[in-house]
């Protein structure tokens, strides 16, 4: 266990994460379920998934690193859930196949990129150094604002468009992207595992 591990300026920030996540959580489900939107019910999982995430950290900083190592594993796994979430949306919306308002779809989108920006700033300071758990957390968020650009896109091209292909892409991209970041964390961690057994 190292000194920043216990670094209770780095239990704060993940736990001000965790809570930001979960508010936003509600208010994009809320909208996402109300426009029928695959990208916001994507990233609307992601702010919860993102809520756990946070949560599970702050219970795993201090932990002995073999425990990390496990958790962080956990974290790869976690961070699929999104990108399955798209997908169900994605095929329940071929059915109806119309295009989300555009208006909502992009305030929502932008309102996301802020608390996805904000919290990327305060995790940016902690993210080396500390192993999977807290590079789960920064690349969760870099993640997250990268997709909220995308949202905000798709809003834009919807209202010149009226087309529901952008919403569509950029949900499934929202996935894609957290697919690669579960096997970013998945290889952290089993490094992790071989540290802690090199240490034994």
């Amino acid at each position: 266990m190292t000194v920043s591990d216990t670094d209770p300026a780095l239990r704060d920030t993940v736990g001000c994460v965790a809570l930001l996540n979960l508010g936003y959580f509600g208010v994009e489900a809320a909208v996402a379920v109300a426009i029928g939107s695959v990208a916001l019910v994507a990233d609307s999982v992601d702010f919860l998934e993102d809520a756990a995430l946070n949560l599970l950290i702050v219970a795993g900083l201090g932990w002995r690193p073999a425990a990390r190592a496990r958790l962080g594993t956990v974290m790869a796994g976690i961070l699929l859930l999104p990108g399955l979430a798209a997908l169900w949306t994605a095929w329940q919306k071929i059915g109806a196949f119309a295009a989300p308002a555009p208006v909502p779809l992009t305030l929502t989108g932008l309102g996301a990129l802020a608390v996805n920006l904000a919290c990327a700033m305060m995790l940016a300071r902690h993210r080396e150094g500390r192993g999977s758990l807290t590079r789960a957390a920064f690349l969760s968020a870099r993640n997250d604002a990268v997709a909220n650009v995308a949202i905000v896109a798709a809003g834009l091209v919807t209202a010149a468009t009226v087309s529901p292909w952008p919403d569509l892409v950029v949900g499934l991209g929202i996935a894609a992207m957290n697919a690669d970041a579960a096997r970013d964390i998945w290889q952290a961690a089993a490094a992790e595992r071989r540290a802690a057994r090199d240490a034994a």
